[in-house]
């Protein structure tokens, strides 16, 4: 597994895929990701620690994700990074965090001291298929309470069940809301939740622009930050 890479092109920046303690929810019904996870604590730090000494600074912008949130990384490893963000001269870090932590995301601004860009793997803001369907345990009920609180969201297009009016009603609340995105293309893997390879070509034929958007980043695979 890739734990470390360079992204260039929109928003330059260095990405470290980190282990840390077990998902807080770990119950969303698509993913199978949290497998990456662990309970020795000190296993975990050595091993990020080897990922963490590759990152240079040279965009300033270190992208920090693991199997959860970043609040259940090691807190070894948030003094690491800390430690990284001093000697490599970052000027911004980037984490993911579930919407269950929404209260606490100054805590890691006060921390490092400098400006952090929280993202939120919000999958859809149809509220019936983002909870019944995808069990994500986040329950707002509108943008502007998602957006109190995060810089970015994550949305995921192409899941059986999902429609073309659901895609372009979270297409138009990322624009109107949030500075920046993520646009995860499903890819089936080892839970029940199915592509739609239909929905997937009409997406990626209506929603091309999005290529050419500076704010905007679409990942086909699930590789394509270059970790996992």
């Amino acid at each position: 597994m890739e734990r470390y890479s360079r992204i260039t092109g929109k928003n330059e920046r260095e990405i470290v895929l980190l282990k840390a303690f077990p998902c807080a929810w770990g119950k969303c019904a698509f993913c199978d990701y949290i497998a990456d996870n662990g309970r020795d604590e000190a296993e975990m730090v050595r091993q990020n620690r080897q990922v963490l000494s590759r990152v240079t600074g040279e965009f300033g912008v270190l992208e920090a994700i693991n199997s959860g949130s970043c609040f259940e990384l090691p807190k070894e490893t948030l003094a690491d990074i800390k430690g990284i963000v001093e000697t490599r001269g970052i000027q911004r870090l980037i984490f993911e965090s579930h919407w269950i932590y929404r209260k606490r995301l100054g805590e890691m601004r006060e921390y490092f001291g400098i400006p952090v860009t929280y993202k939120i793997g919000v999958e859809t803001f149809d509220d019936e298929f983002r909870e019944k369907v995808l069990n994500k345990h986040a329950d707002f009920q509108t943008p502007q309470e998602v957006a109190a609180y995060f810089d970015s969201i994550c949305l995921m297009v192409g899941i059986e069940g999902q429609t073309r009016e659901m895609i372009r009603k979270d297409i138009s609340i990322l624009k109107q809301y949030f500075r920046h995105g993520t646009v995860n293309v499903y890819n089936n893997n080892t839970t029940p939740i199915r592509r739609d390879e239909e929905l997937v070509r009409w997406f990626m034929e209506e929603y091309r622009w999005l290529l050419d958007d500076p704010e905007v980043e679409v990942l086909y695979e699930i590789t394509d930050f270059g970790v996992g």
